[in-house]
């Protein structure tokens, strides 16, 4: 294990064994409130906040924003969540990460005020603490699971509030366990005084989202004016007369472009031109998202027959997309699956019908929350997939890797991509 990442490692367990963050999750605004009135209200330097909410596809929307308004010589600020290989990676500054020990002194601060917080909350507080004290031009932030009472609900007058797709995950912090509050949590909270621009969504929750939103006072984009579409083998974002090509070879499956395309939609709002949005979409990467790593240690291990993939989904919807892509290819494609708990394993994986020729299931090393790599198997074999089970990625690479010219893809788990990314 690298000395960087013993360090993020380390930071998290600062937090988690502390008896001032609680690492269950517990919505509630009152107590994030509490300690920013403490620290003199950072939370209101913050310009031009721009909120991304939704079930999946966040972290891509908030990606592609970042790089065309940088592309126009602006600066912006990101919070993201959960980070994929290091805590720095949460807490983008402007013009550089934060540093592990200005985390570590953030958290002396949010300690002395002593005020009990769930980790998410104090992690949101490291961020604003740090980022109020620089003067970017946006400020891009990441909602958690839901939006309702998370710890990013915090500006009455946000530039932008963002809607990527909506589905059923995040249940399991609901009462009501039903699609039709899942949307409520999301949209039902938004800001009467901002722009809110809706992605492309299915039909049912589409019309669900315009009813909450009926009475809503701010200016409401439904995605209704542009569209992803495709022609002579490649895609394109188009608005009226704007027909804009979407060269990338790293954005592979249509949902991650149509993430692209509402960030374009919005970039172009922003009076970003067209011309620097153009030349920026062949420089975006995802990471961990339908992600081919070309080189590293990982890479050298492997045949140079067969290509090496990263997907972090981890939902029903997620998984249709990432599937979805792995039909569009030639090759067999063979499965590294891990997963974290409080997920529906059983569903996830019976939308990878036909794709697999064969399944290793793996426990996610240093993760707690891991599902056991038995019952990942039990569930793999109960849905008829010819799987088997390793101790750990390296082992199942082993028992994967030949001559044979193949696809190898480790999917289930961001946090699973992350420890991949590290190893590499």
């Amino acid at each position: 294990m690298s000395h960087l990442m013993l360090k993020s490692i380390a930071l998290y367990n600062q937090l988690a064994s502390s008896k001032l963050f609680n690492k269950s999750v517990n919505f509630d605004l009152k107590r994030i409130k509490l300690i920013l009135q403490k620290l003199n209200n950072p939370e209101k330097n913050l310009k031009n906040v721009i909120n991304i909410i939704g079930s999946d596809g966040k972290f891509s929307l908030l990606t592609s924003l970042k790089y065309f308004i940088e592309s126009n010589n602006q600066k912006t600020s990101a919070y993201i969540s959960p980070s994929i290989r290091d805590i720095r990676e949460r807490f983008w500054m402007g013009d550089k990460f934060l540093s592990y020990n200005e985390i570590k002194k953030s958290i002396s601060i949010i300690k002395n005020q002593k005020i009990n917080l769930t980790i998410f909350e104090a992690l949101t507080v490291i961020f604003i603490l740090n980022v109020s004290k620089k003067n970017n031009d946006y400020n891009l932030i990441e909602a958690g699971a839901l939006f309702a009472k998370d710890s990013t609900n915090l500006f009455d007058f946000p530039k932008i509030q963002a809607i990527v797709n909506i589905n059923k995950q995040h249940l399991n912090f609901l009462k009501k366990k039903t699609l039709n509050e899942v949307i409520y949590q999301k949209v039902g909270f938004l800001s009467n005084f901002t722009n809110i621009y809706v992605g492309k969504q299915r039909p049912l929750v589409l019309r669900k989202i315009k009813k909450i939103l009926k009475k809503n006072n701010s200016l409401i984009d439904y995605s209704k004016s542009w569209k992803l579409i495709k022609s002579n083998n490649n895609f394109f974002y188009k608005e009226g007369q704007t027909k804009i090509k979407l060269k990338s070879k790293y954005i592979h499956s249509e949902g991650l472009l149509e993430n692209l395309c509402l960030a374009i939609k919005i970039a172009l709002d922003l009076k970003v031109p067209k011309s620097k949005i153009v030349k920026t979409i062949p420089k975006i990467k995802y990471l961990a998202r339908i992600d081919y790593l070309t080189k590293g240690k990982i890479i050298k291990k492997i045949n140079k027959n067969e290509k090496f993939l990263i997907d972090g989904c981890h939902s029903e919807t997620s998984a249709k997309n990432l599937a979805s892509y792995l039909k569009t290819l030639k090759f067999p494609i063979y499965g590294i699956w891990g997963m974290t708990k409080n997920k529906d394993p059983d569903l996830f994986i019976k939308q990878f019908k036909g794709v697999f020729k064969k399944i290793i299931t793996i426990p996610i090393e240093n993760e707690t929350a891991s599902l056991s790599k038995s019952l990942l198997l039990k569930i793999a074999r109960r849905n008829n997939y010819k799987a088997e089970t390793s101790k750990n990625f390296e082992s199942a690479l082993k028992k994967i890797s030949s001559k044979e010219k193949k696809v190898i893809c480790v999917f289930g788990s961001l946090y699973l991509c992350g420890n991949i990314l590290n190893k590499n």
